[in-house]
C-alpha cells in the first residue's frame, strides 16, 4: 500500500512580486507515491517524465531532500521509505517544476506516517527540498504549490507566508515555449540594483495589485501588474517575448508576464472565453517565432497539494 499526492505548477513572480508573490494553478504538476519499505533508509525507486534529467540521490534531488529534512525532524531517519516520481510537467518552463515535486514528495511521506502535521507545518521541509534546485531561498513556488492559492511571501526566511483573496472567475492562462532555461542563470544576469525610480513604481503596484485581489477590482488588477523591474532584464532570454505580451494585451487579458525565471509566459484573464482567445493569440505569436509551444488554462488552484 502507498499514498500518491499531486502538487500543482505555479506561477512565481506574478510579474511584479519578486520572490513574494506566486500562485498555484489546476494543471500541470507531479505526482509522487511514498511507501513503506523494508530496506532502511529513502529511496528513491522510479522518476518518470523527467527523459533522466533527474537524480535518483535523494541529496540531490528536490523531493529526496524534502522527505529527508521531513524524517530529520521526526527522528525517523533510519525508516525504511521509498518514493516515485512522476513527472506530469516540462522540466526548467518557469513553473515551479522542482518545487511540486517537494510538496507532493513531503505531503506524502507524512500522509503516509501519519505524522498529523498540517501543510503549513510541513511547508520548511518542502522548502528545503526546493532549494536543491533554484539554489535560493525563495518561497513563492513552494508554498502556493504546497498550500495552494495565491500567495504572498512578506519573508523567505522565516517563511511568513499569507493567502490573498481571489477573486471569482479570475483565469490564468500559461503558455510554455518549448524551450528550456535555467532558473539559477536567469537570477544571475539580474542586476543587484535598482533605480529609486523603478522601486517606487514597483512598490505601488505591488501594493494596488494586492487590494485589488480583495476588492475584487480587475481593472486595478490590470493596471497594476507591470513589473518595472525583472521583465525587462529577462525578456531578452525568451525570443518574441514582448509579441506575445501584446498578443495577450490585444486579446483583452488584465496583464501578462513571465513566469517564474521563464520561458513560460503567463496572462490573467477575467474569464475563461477571453482565456481562451488570449492563449491562442499568444500561441499564434510564439510560432510566429518559430516556437512551437503547449498551452494551460487554469482557474487558482485553492487546494494545493493534495492526497489522489
Amino acid at each position: 500500500m502507498g499514498i500518491k499526492v499531486f502538487a500543482p505548477a505555479t506561477v512565481g513572480n506574478i510579474g511584479i512580486g519578486f520572490d513574494s508573490l506566486g500562485l498555484a494553478l489546476k494543471k500541470p504538476g507531479d505526482e509522487v507515491i511514498a511507501r513503506k519499505s523494508d530496506t532502511p533508509g529513502l529511496r528513491i525507486t522510479k522518476i518518470t517524465g523527467a527523459s533522466g534529467k533527474l537524480p535518483y540521490e535523494p541529496e540531490r534531488n528536490t523531493a529526496g531532500m524534502a522527505v529527508l529534512r521531513l524524517l530529520q525532524h521526526l527522528g525517523e531517519q533510519d525508516r525504511g521509505i521509498e518514493i516515485e516520481i512522476h513527472k506530469k510537467m516540462p522540466i526548467n518552463s518557469g513553473l515551479g517544476s522542482s518545487a511540486a515535486s517537494a510538496a507532493a514528495a513531503t505531503l506524502a511521506v507524512s500522509e503516509l506516517l501519519r505524522t498529523g502535521l498540517s501543510k503549513r507545518e510541513l511547508l520548511p521541509f518542502a522548502w528545503a527540498g526546493e532549494q536543491v534546485a533554484s539554489g535560493g531561498i525563495q518561497a513563492d513556488n513552494i508554498a502556493p504549490s504546497l498550500l495552494g492559492g495565491i500567495i504572498l511571501v512578506r519573508d523567505n526566511a522565516t517563511l511568513d507566508v499569507h493567502r490573498l483573496h481571489v477573486p471569482r472567475g479570475l483565469y490564468v492562462v500559461v503558455v510554455h515555449p518549448k524551450i528550456q532555461l535555467l532558473t539559477r542563470e536567469a537570477r544571475a544576469m539580474l542586476n543587484p540594483t535598482v533605480p529609486l525610480e523603478k522601486h517606487v513604481r514597483q512598490s505601488a503596484n505591488l501594493a494596488a495589485f494586492v487590494v485589488g485581489l480583495f476588492n475584487g477590482d480587475l481593472g486595478l488588477i490590470g493596471r497594476s501588474l507591470r513589473d518595472e523591474i525583472i521583465e525587462p532584464q529577462r525578456a531578452t532570454l525568451i525570443p518574441g517575448f514582448y509579441d506575445v505580451q501584446g498578443a495577450a494585451m490585444l486579446e483583452g487579458a488584465l496583464g501578462s508576464s513571465i513566469s517564474g525565471a521563464g520561458p513560460s509566459v503567463f496572462a490573467l484573464c477575467a474569464n475563461s472565453l477571453i482565456a481562451e482567445n488570449v492563449s491562442a493569440a499568444m500561441q499564434r505569436a510564439f510560432s510566429k517565432h518559430g516556437l512551437e509551444s503547449m498551452i494551460y488554462l487554469s482557474l487558482v488552484n485553492q487546494e494545493g497539494a493534495v492526497v489522489c
